[in-house]
């Protein structure tokens, strides 16, 4: 099992849904609920969420909502640097191919189920590359996917290019795997290009000289934007408690942090993890313990979740498992630490 299988998502990805969604007269909540989606996952960039339940949303919204470019108008309404630190990162590559190679390496960060690639042009044009973008099987092949979180997904990398360069990078068509059911001219008004839809792959095909473009990025910034980026992945450095926190941190809210999930996620078997975290002068319980009370102290301290469903989000089974652990923690219930009257550190 690895975190690709869970197939989760960052909610960053739904970011401007909420505002979309209202301007069109729908109730973002209410959506959200009948999807399977948490309500939290409407209004905070970092918590992961089941993929599956990020297209259902999307989908049923532009049906109810009778509106088929519902994908674009997310994507219209979202700035790139919902990408966090890879974004950081791509903004202070050297050049236009440096961005896009960072962003297929870590793209996983976000999206485990999603890749960007730079590949030849599938139609021999002298001078072009396309970028590929998608699921690992492309619909076209048999892959699963949302046709509007397609549209946000290119329609995210599509603004992201146009602001690394400062303005047009020389697109010169888009490629669909799917046939929209907004109509075609929306599409060429958004991408300012042809596209065509029902196509193998879903592509965004650039002059090859557009990825030499120089960024004028800043070195250090990028490297510290690179640093914590490569402590995303489960597994890096030799201890193992980081790798079992790491792998915890992807869990919660998602999937039970129990010690069985996480030993397939890192190749071991459950007591052989135990013996390995006891050799470091730890235990699973105490670093899931730690992974709760940090994620915990964020949703109380930079968010306006619900107390019931933080408890959810951590892992825990209801408010009261969560005022238990704040005294412990802190020493003052949950909401004494949202209100910045208790000590929380």
């Amino acid at each position: 099992m690895t975190l690709g299988d869970m197939s989760v998502i960052r909610s960053a990805g739904l970011r401007g849904f909420r505002a979309a969604v209202a301007e069109l007269g729908g109730d973002a909540e209410a959506l959200a609920d009948a999807a399977g989606l948490p309500r939290a996952a409407l209004d905070t960039d970092d918590l992961l969420v089941p993929e599956r339940a990020v297209g259902r949303v999307l989908e049923t919204a532009a049906l109810e909502l009778a509106c088929p470019d519902l994908g674009l108008r997310v994507a219209a309404r979202q700035d790139p640097g919902v990408l966090g630190p890879l974004a950081l990162a791509a903004r202070h590559s050297e050049t236009v191919r440096d961005a896009l190679e960072c962003v297929s390496r870590y793209l996983f960060v976000h999206a485990p189920s999603l890749e960007l690639a730079l590949v030849e042009d599938p139609y021999g044009a002298r001078g072009v590359t396309a970028v590929r973008y998608g699921g690992h099987v492309p619909a076209a092949r048999g892959g699963r996917g949302s046709p509007q979180g397609t549209d946000l997904g290119l329609g995210l990398l599509h603004r992201a290019l146009t602001s690394l360069v400062g303005g047009r990078y020389g697109l010169r068509t888009v490629d669909l795997d799917h046939r929209p059911a907004a109509p075609l001219r929306v599409y060429e008004e958004f991408f300012g290009v042809p596209v065509r839809p029902g196509r193998p792959e879903v592509l965004l095909r650039i002059p090859t000289s557009t990825l030499a473009r120089p960024l004028h990025g800043d070195a250090g910034v990028r490297q510290v934007a690179l640093a914590f980026l490569d402590a995303q992945i489960p597994g890096a450095g030799s201890a193992w408690a980081p790798r079992v926190r790491g792998v915890l941190v992807q869990l919660l809210g998602t999937a039970a942090p129990e010690l069985e999930a996480v030993a397939r996620v890192l190749d071991l078997h459950p007591r052989t993890l135990q013996r390995r975290l006891a050799e470091e002068g730890t235990t699973f319980g105490a670093v899931l313990d730690e992974a709760r009370r940090s994620a915990a102290l964020r949703w109380l301290t930079t968010t306006e979740v619900p107390l019931s469903q933080i408890a959810g989000l951590v892992g825990l089974s209801e408010s009261s498992a969560l005022t238990r652990c704040a005294r412990r923690w802190w020493g003052a219930p949950p909401r004494e630490v949202r209100r910045g009257t208790a000590r929380a550190g």
